[in-house]
């Protein structure tokens, strides 16, 4: 096995998709950074770092995906919480249904 062409190919599914990954997780619910972070983590088994996460939401928000906002905290410093736009619910029903005859394509020819 070629180990390093496989983390290559790993590391390239996992930056391609992570733009859905980040706005299926956004669809219900408003998350602050370091939230999403965990979140994503915990529905997804996928390692995000900070610096991974906030030029993926500074791309998404110029794309109008996603738009966000500043929360004051009762202590501490205030959180830029994130939330999908009219659009990104819109795209990411598109990119949904794009996924969805990937997965059954793939697994048509890896039986």
């Amino acid at each position: 096995m070629n180990v390093d062409f496989v983390h290559k190919w790993k590391s390239q599914v996992k930056k391609g998709t992570l733009a859905f990954i980040a706005l299926n997780v956004l669809k219900d619910h408003e998350y602050y950074g370091y939230e999403l972070i965990e979140q994503i983590k915990k529905n997804t088994q996928i390692e995000i770092a900070e610096g991974t996460l906030y030029p993926l939401m500074n791309r998404l928000k110029k794309e109008n995906l996603v738009t966000s906002k500043w929360v004051e905290q009762a202590s501490g410093i205030p959180r830029k919480y994130y939330v999908l736009t009219p659009t990104g619910e819109e795209t990411l029903l598109q990119m949904r249904t794009f996924w969805l005859d990937l997965e059954k394509s793939i697994k048509k020819i890896s039986k």
